[in-house]
């Protein structure tokens, strides 16, 4: 039986580099992959098994966290966290006509934020446009004199479009952690840990509890960040990573025992290998 994927199309995204990587790595049988409309249809497709995995961008090293993903992982305790994969981001910027005519840049909303300085420096005039995806941004402004898209350098849509500039993104560092989701957790040699949990009341206090429990384990925590939870005004969701240096398999059980007392709820990702890409 092939693997379903599903990812964030269309076709010639970061995001389909990003699931043929992780398929390769994952060893998925006869993986087939589907280009989604949206993050969350992404995410939606696996949680209601209209596919087996899932591939989306969860954090992007000058952006920050990807909150589409962060609070549809959220929605959906039901799916894992299989493996995690750092991709270089190097955008180029793409046109039918010269940099000088250029008064519209379209890409998506992280691609755009990723080259905000650049586009303030080259282009301070040029409106920006929103997409879907960067690929879908490329072929909106084939035939256009006074469009640009943001996209990668080398992409099939991008054949016969003039490469005006590259890279353009601020960062020369600039890169996107991907994770691969699935239905089914396994155990393996991994190296996060990510969990996510709401607290009994915003008292004070209350997330200095949280970090004790994790330094109480000896544990480090690579990252912390919130999101509302969309109930009420100063509730919020706080994502947790935790760096693994051993294969302490019941670190989930402890974590969850000290923790419960002072939570509303704990959902455990899972437990998994990162691997980072160069240049």
């Amino acid at each position: 039986m092939p693997t379903r994927v599903a990812y964030l199309g269309p076709k010639g995204t970061y995001a389909e580099k990003a699931a043929v990587l992780l398929a390769n790595l994952e060893k998925l049988d006869t993986p087939v992959f589907l280009p989604c409309k949206g993050l969350r249809a992404v995410i939606e497709k696996t949680a209601n098994k209209d596919c087996e995995a899932a591939v989306v961008p969860i954090e992007n090293s000058v952006e920050g966290g990807v909150t589409t993903t962060l609070d549809a992982l959220w929605s959906f305790p039901e799916l894992y966290i299989r493996r995690a994969l750092v991709l270089p981001i190097r955008h180029a910027l793409f046109s039918s006509g010269n940099i000088q005519n250029i008064s519209e840049v379209l890409s998506h909303p992280q691609a755009l934020g990723q080259c905000s300085e650049w586009l303030n420096k080259n282009l301070p005039n040029a409106v920006l446009l929103p997409t879907n995806s960067t690929s879908e941004a490329i072929r909106l402004v084939k035939g256009s004199k006074f469009r640009a898209a943001i996209g990668a350098l080398n992409t099939k849509e991008s054949n016969g479009l003039n490469e005006l500039a590259y890279p353009i993104n601020d960062v020369k560092g600039n890169c996107t952690r991907f994770i691969l989701l699935h239905t089914k957790e396994v155990q393996q040699n991994s190296a996060i840990l990510s969990f996510a949990l709401s607290l009994h009341s915003n008292s004070p206090g209350a997330l200095l509890k949280v970090l004790n429990c994790v330094a109480q384990l000896g544990l480090n925590m690579s990252r912390i960040e919130s999101r509302p939870s969309k109930r009420e005004l100063g509730e919020y969701i706080f994502f947790i990573d935790i760096d693994l240096t051993n294969q302490d398999k019941d670190i989930s059980s402890k974590l969850r025992n000290l923790l419960n007392p002072i939570c509303k709820n704990i959902v455990f990702f899972g437990s998994y290998p990162n691997h980072q890409i160069n240049d």
